[in-house]
């Protein structure tokens, strides 16, 4: 029969907890015991169950092997941290020379500090002063080119604008002319007989317009009668 695989987790049952403990305990002792035997080494071990009892196996004394312990540990934090200062400064040693590297050629750049430089380092430095000169001119040239596009834009745009604002002006006086039209249509169709005033439209009222006395309303008796023809002579 094949036997199932132990799931490591937390024993919640005291007892079987308790149990587990001093079975395991004892085989770690086994192994340490065993590993001293047959490598010759100093084994160690500090084991504290969860009642805060201590549980401890050596094959030496157990205080020589602790002290054994600290000494290389302190000694691998003193390396540690000496290895880390030295690094350090190093790294502040080669900045500094980086810094210092950048300031000479600035002030070669600028034309000072040449009297040590040979034909070679001239001439490389003229190189990088015309190609630092080009690289400019490309540059502020792009940006025109850039500007004049977008004035262009805003150009076009603002043509646009005003072709716009033209059409609704002749739409409007387009509008006003038609309205003037069909006043003064109305005016030659109702003759002298109108009765509106030429004033609320803005417009002149003729010379020769006779002003029209206001007829009065005929009485109920006289609706039904027919007005007599006018005799032509």
């Amino acid at each position: 029969m094949v036997r199932g695989k132990t799931v490591i987790r937390r024993i919640e049952d005291t007892t079987s907890r308790q149990v587990t403990f001093s079975k395991r305990k004892s085989g770690l002792f086994k192994k340490a015991k065993e590993l001293g035997i047959l490598c010759d080494a100093q084994v160690g071990v500090v084991l504290f169950s969860n009642t805060g009892r201590l549980y401890e196996y050596s094959n030496s004394r157990m205080k020589s092997i602790v002290e054994s312990y600290q000494e290389v540990m302190e000694g691998q934090q003193f390396m540690s941290a000496s290895a880390e200062a030295k690094f350090w400064k190093a790294e502040g040693a080669r900045l500094e020379q980086q810094l210092h590297n950048l300031q000479e050629n600035h002030r070669q750049l600028l034309g000072q500090h040449l009297s040590g430089l040979g034909l070679e380092d001239l001439k490389s430095l003229e190189n990088q002063l015309e190609m630092s000169l080009h690289n400019i001119r490309l540059t502020k040239e792009q940006l025109m080119i850039d500007e004049i596009e977008e004035f262009n834009k805003k150009g076009s745009l603002v043509h646009q604008e005003n072709i716009e604002l033209h059409k609704k002006l002749n739409m409007i006086r387009q509008e006003n002319v038609d309205l003037q039209n069909k006043l003064n249509v109305r005016v030659e169709v109702n003759g002298g007989n109108t009765s509106y005033s030429f004033d609320q439209y803005n417009i002149a009222a003729p010379e020769d317009v006779i002003p029209v006395q206001e007829l009065s309303q005929p009485h109920p008796a006289e609706r039904d009668e027919q007005p007599e023809s006018p005799t032509l002579r």
